[in-house]
């Protein structure tokens, strides 16, 4: 059992390279992973007038989220569109492997890009009180946010604009509502309880910490909040792909 599981791995390996080869080095994963949120930046802190270190890590959060989701929930329709994905399960891969490679690729990245916020911030003069936290939360949130990004591409569609449109429609909201703009402790009763159903909340409140403004809540309730989303997240994703295969070739 133990080999078998080890011998999926190593090829989910196969799929992080192939994923990062064919998606990862196309424009769009740098249009939404750095020059949108960005565009956000500059169009909060200019236009509202919003001071720059108070948005320094709502801008870590939004990069990685949108980083680590720009992909996955395009990559199986897509293939199915261009017949790959009946070759894939036609070799000697389980389900999960596949998903687990397609997350992995997309954590990685997300990992990586999240370098381009954090010099940004630097250059603004942002001050990292707690360097080692923020490493931490960037890659346990880089595996949340591409674990939910597996939810967004489970439809059996024959095109990826179906689910870009869903994800779009699913991100957008969740930028607005997980305090990475206005922090948690400022946003109304009603908004703030909204705001926990959202793992960005809990990436960007530990950003928040790490630059020395304090968190809302506890460090580990942040921690823990994230690790049980990429769970349910990872859980519902396997079944719900499972189900949906069959329909897909």
């Amino acid at each position: 059992m133990k080999n078998r599981v080890l011998d999926q791995m190593i090829r989910s390996i196969a799929i992080v390279k192939k994923d990062v080869m064919i998606y990862y080095s196309k424009g769009p994963v740098v249009l939404m992973g750095v020059l949108w949120p960005a565009i956000m930046f500059i169009s909060f802190a200019f236009g509202r007038g919003m001071a720059i270190e108070n948005l320094m890590p709502g801008l870590i959060g939004v990069s990685v989220f949108f980083t680590c989701s720009a992909i996955a929930p395009v990559a199986f329709p897509w293939e199915t569109a261009q017949r790959t994905l009946e070759r894939l399960v036609s070799a000697p891969v389980a389900i999960w492997t596949i998903l687990f490679g397609d997350m992995l690729a997309s954590a990685l990245v997300g990992i990586i890009i999240s370098i381009v916020p954090i010099l940004i911030a630097i250059g603004f003069g942002v001050t990292f009180t707690s360097p080692l936290v923020l490493a931490c939360a960037i890659i346990v949130g880089s595996i949340c946010f591409a674990t939910m990004s597996l939810l967004l591409s489970v439809a059996p569609v024959s095109g990826p604009q179906y689910t870009q449109m869903l994800s779009t429609l699913i991100k957008f909201p969740l930028m607005f509502i997980s305090g990475v703009f206005i922090p948690l402790s400022n946003l109304p009763a009603a908004a703030r309880a909204i705001s926990f159903i959202s793992p960005l909340t809990y990436f960007t409140d530990i950003a928040r910490y790490a630059t020395g403004h304090g968190s809302y809540m506890p460090l580990y309730v942040d921690f823990l909040a994230i690790i049980a989303f990429t769970f349910v997240f990872w859980v519902v994703a396997v079944k719900l792909h499972n189900r949906t295969l069959p329909l897909r070739v």
